[in-house]
């Protein structure tokens, strides 16, 4: 298997991390997020033990909440204050990584993106993979101060569903669904009540977890390509990734990025807003 070159724009290894873990201008964080089904409390869970100088990002509260949609992308001033308040600002370099591996922190990877700040990275593996190496975990909160952070939103990594309608119809982007294949086939009913089986017509189907190895990092370049070959994506036109609720969307839009595919957005309100419009066209199987 070939090693992924460490990215501080992306992804970079545990490796990678320890040997930067005292940086000054480091910020790690802890991104865990979990279905809303599972039964687990990501904040308790990071209480209970965290990479060292981890803040906890909570991906509910750091979100839209005059949406009826799950944390949606926050307003700009609101990513503005949370971050200040994390002491997360200009000139840090920030590591994301989640209990789960490689999951919900490519989430906040595309929220920094959305925000105008590239200095993030995925950390590959996460927390599993520190943990399995035997690496430091703490369990007091760091002692934070303030950051000013200046944010210029790139609207272009976003699509809403009028966006996302308008390309299914004329077929000038490869619509990318990261949920598994018995809910993108309709087989299974949502997880979320109320909303339709199914996907957008058009989509192709990568599972977020064919992206990844058995160990929960990501795939070199050629597993990836090949990945998206597979499902008959063609790399040659834009992409529009989506999912459930708009989390694992993000594994591939951080996968396209891996493989230098630029021409990318994710589609925020995902199955948990076109499933629920009887308006717009279900396709199965």
């Amino acid at each position: 298997m070939t090693v992924f070159p460490d990215d501080p724009k992306t992804l970079v290894s545990t490796d990678w991390l320890a040997a930067h873990l005292k940086d000054p201008d480091l910020r790690v964080l802890d991104a865990s997020w979990h279905m809303p089904d599972a039964g687990r409390d990501a904040q308790a869970d990071y209480a209970a033990g965290h990479i060292p100088g981890a803040r906890f990002f909570d991906i509910d509260e750091i979100s839209d909440l005059r949406s009826d949609l799950p944390h949606m992308a926050p307003p700009v001033e609101k990513f503005i204050s949370r971050m200040r308040a994390m002491g997360v600002g200009d000139g840090h370099q920030v590591v994301v990584y989640d209990t789960a591996g490689l999951f919900s922190a490519a989430r906040v990877w595309w929220l920094f993106r959305l925000m105008g700040k590239t200095d993030v990275a995925v950390l590959d593996g996460g927390l599993p993979k520190w943990r399995a190496e035997g690496r430091e975990i703490e369990d007091m909160p760091p002692m934070v101060r303030d950051r000013h952070i200046t944010v210029s939103r790139q609207a272009g990594l976003v699509k809403d569903v009028t966006q996302v309608a308008h390309a299914s119809k004329l077929g000038q982007a490869e619509i990318i669904d990261a949920r598994s294949a018995p809910r993108f086939k309709g087989e299974v009913a949502e997880p979320r009540p109320g909303l339709r089986s199914g996907h957008i017509p058009g989509s192709k189907n990568v599972p977020f977890g064919e992206v990844l190895n058995a160990d929960g990092t990501m795939k070199d370049v050629a597993g990836l390509r090949a990945t998206f070959a597979a499902a008959g994506v063609d790399l040659g036109k834009p992409a529009i990734t989506t999912c459930g609720s708009g989390i694992t969307a993000a594994v591939l839009a951080l996968a396209l990025e891996r493989i230098g595919h630029r021409n990318w957005a994710l589609y925020d309100g995902s199955w948990a807003e076109w499933g629920m419009y009887d308006d717009l066209k279900v396709a199965k199987g």
